[in-house]
């Protein structure tokens, strides 16, 4: 009897595109903006060489002129930069900056983040929406009207995440990842470590990688804890990610490749580099395969300029009707 052999199933991996996830956050962000019944304005300072900042700010303008925001950039020595976003921060034209880093490379472009203005920090990098973040504080007012400003990329990898249905809406808000173990490879303090936090405050396990060791952030047993805490470990790369049911890689290297023998069958796999850190045998393993976030990232930003514009009305309002009253 003859034997015929079957053809080899395709792979089962869903490839979901980063421009599919912004074309939703876009519909939110286009009635915002019909709500404030004017076109916002966006300023980003480029102060360096960087062709990755340069194309990031034409992706910024080329979004803002197609969802009815308006954008401005304005490309300056960095030593005049300081000078430059205080003059901002007191333009009341303005309705949100951005400043595309690194500028120094250094604890100068920190201070660079914290002398932007609250009001107009579309980043959610000034000290209090750090704080707030990390210290799971989603409100910056007691009335829960004004919600606080969070990292553009690390949101951008939470909403696409709420997208694929990794976020369980069964679960009440603030807990909706409780259950699932992440590993996120990056624990740089723009992206890796906020990201591990906000998903640690969601309700998940996460597993922090970077070179030196693995961090642990969790809520505890039960996420019975209302902010998550960290602990160092001794597990490896290869003790987490194998119990893992997302994988982000944020590793900018060219050389860098994901080793996907690692993850377990069915996995979420999202690369927010710019270098492709999953080769493309992550589809044989893999259930679904982000292989990149830009577009979110910029649909995010303007989200939180609108949001930025919204609480400033807001606290406007208030401190009238104290005044009237």
């Amino acid at each position: 009897m003859t034997t015929i052999a079957e053809d080899p199933a395709p792979p089962a991996c869903k490839v979901v595109y980063a421009s599919a996830v912004a074309k939703g956050i876009l519909g939110e962000v286009k009635g915002s903006v019909e709500r404030l019944g004017r076109a916002p304005l966006l300023v980003g300072f480029l102060a360096n060489a960087d062709p990755a900042a340069k194309m990031y700010a034409n992706w910024t303008g080329k979004t803002c002129l197609q969802n009815g925001v308006r954008f401005e950039l304005r490309e300056v020595d960095k030593d005049d930069l300081e000078e430059d976003i205080i003059a901002a921060n007191a333009d009341d034209a303005i309705g949100g900056i951005i400043v595309y880093y690194p500028v120094f490379g250094s604890s100068q472009d920190a201070y660079l983040q914290q002398i932007t203005s609250k009001e107009k920090d579309v980043e959610g990098l000034s000290h209090v929406y750090l704080y707030n973040m990390y210290q799971n504080i989603r409100f910056l007012d007691a009335e829960k009207l004004q919600k606080s400003i969070l990292p553009c990329t690390p949101l951008a990898i939470v909403k696409i995440l709420e997208h694929i249905s990794v976020y369980n809406s069964i679960l009440p808000y603030g807990n909706r990842l409780f259950g699932k173990t992440i590993t996120v490879v990056n624990r740089s303090e723009i992206v890796g470590r906020p990201l591990a936090a906000l998903l640690a405050n969601d309700g998940a396990s996460v597993y922090s990688v970077d070179i030196n060791n693995v961090q642990y952030f969790t809520r505890g047993a039960g996420i019975r804890r209302r902010q998550h805490q960290v602990h160092d470990t001794e597990l490896k790369l290869e003790d987490v990610v194998p119990k893992s049911d997302v994988v982000v890689t944020g590793v900018p290297s060219k050389e860098y490749k994901f080793p996907v023998e690692l993850l377990k069958d069915g996995a979420v796999c999202v690369n927010f580099s710019s270098e492709k850190n999953f080769g493309p045998e992550v589809k044989e393993k893999a259930s679904i395969y982000v292989p990149a976030i830009g577009k979110v990232t910029i649909v995010v930003l303007l989200r939180n300029l609108l949001r930025v514009v919204e609480n400033r009305q807001q606290r406007e309002a208030v401190e009238k009707k104290k005044e009237s009253s």
